[in-house]
């Protein structure tokens, strides 16, 4: 079912999860809102949702993780009922399906069904990356960016063997990259970019063959150390002394400025005062000055009110 590039809105509908042979689900580019319904996990022979550059908020369903055809057991013969293993697609053969994966939009023939995704991007997702989710080892591409996700990005994210294409980018995603995301072999495209991420970079030549293709991938995380970066890692005080050190190079600026500020105020006011009280012929010609502009204030306010009085008669 592919109703993308519409102008539907509302919030997703609930009969979705009645159509439980659905493989495809494509409601990206619309207007919807809303959470993502619990029931959408019905869909166990689903193996490719999209719900991409719409409004859904709310958090990410951790029972997605029922979607047992995008897992390595199931994956190759199309779920675990009889109604998911079939491969006649009968007059499919000439579809044209765009699967965004590796930061471009791909065409894909009937070999479509073979690409295992999931699609959030785009939307107004919070909460945690479910650790549940990594269950999901027959997934090819994972694309989260554009939301408004926090916290950790799941230990566990190394079982998802199958994965070659990881966007988590444009979230608050902090703390350290987990290490098992240097387990992810078939792993070719990564973007980590404008995230909270700290600490230490996981070694592994995977990760560093896909950074030297594309040095944007941990661009934005201020908080970041080691190879392939330039910031080197100081000792290892680990998240916390790279959260402290970047928050200093922050605040150090700001503070100065406001210190500055109010030393410069204080010293001008002091130099001020000392002049008045000790020097008397300053004094007397300060008086003198506030003397003549208060009479010339006086005067002008007078002759205005005046003139406006004789107008008015």
């Amino acid at each position: 079912m592919d109703l993308s590039r519409n102008n539907f809105y509302g919030t997703l509908a609930s009969w979705i999860g009645d159509l439980v042979n659905l493989r495809y689900l494509q409601l990206s580019h619309n207007l919807l809102h809303g959470d993502i319904l619990p029931n959408i996990t019905n869909l166990y022979c689903l193996r490719h949702l999209n719900l991409a550059r719409n409004s859904i908020s709310g958090v990410i369903p951790s029972s997605l993780s029922k979607l047992t055809a995008m897992t390595q057991a199931n994956s190759k013969k199309h779920g675990t009922d009889k109604s998911c293993r079939s491969n006649n697609y009968g007059g499919m053969t000439k579809e044209v399906w765009l699967v965004v994966m590796k930061r471009q939009e791909l065409e894909y023939g009937i070999g479509f069904f073979d690409v295992l995704s999931i699609d959030l991007s785009l939307n107004k997702l919070v909460g945690g990356i479910p650790d549940e989710l990594t269950s999901l080892n027959g997934l090819l591409n994972l694309n989260l960016s554009w939301n408004h996700l926090a916290g950790q990005i799941p230990s566990r994210i190394g079982a998802m063997e199958s994965i070659e294409s990881l966007d988590l980018s444009r979230n608050n995603l902090c703390d350290e990259i987990p290490t098992s995301l240097s387990n992810l072999t078939y792993l070719s495209s990564l973007d980590l970019s404008y995230n909270k991420l700290a600490g230490r970079i996981p070694p592994g030549s995977q990760l560093d063959t896909i950074y030297s293709e594309n040095p944007s991938i941990y661009t934005g995380n201020i908080g970041l150390c080691g190879p392939p970066l330039e910031r080197n890692c100081s000792g290892n005080n680990g998240v916390e002394h790279v959260n402290q050190q970047n928050s200093e190079k922050i605040y150090d600026p700001v503070l100065f400025f406001y210190f500055g500020l109010g030393s410069g105020f204080v010293v001008g006011l002091w130099v001020v005062f000392c002049t008045l009280l000790f020097n008397k012929a300053w004094r007397v010609a300060y008086f003198r000055l506030f003397d003549k502009l208060y009479d010339n204030a006086y005067v002008f306010v007078v002759v205005t009110w005046g003139m406006i009085n004789d107008e008015e008669t």
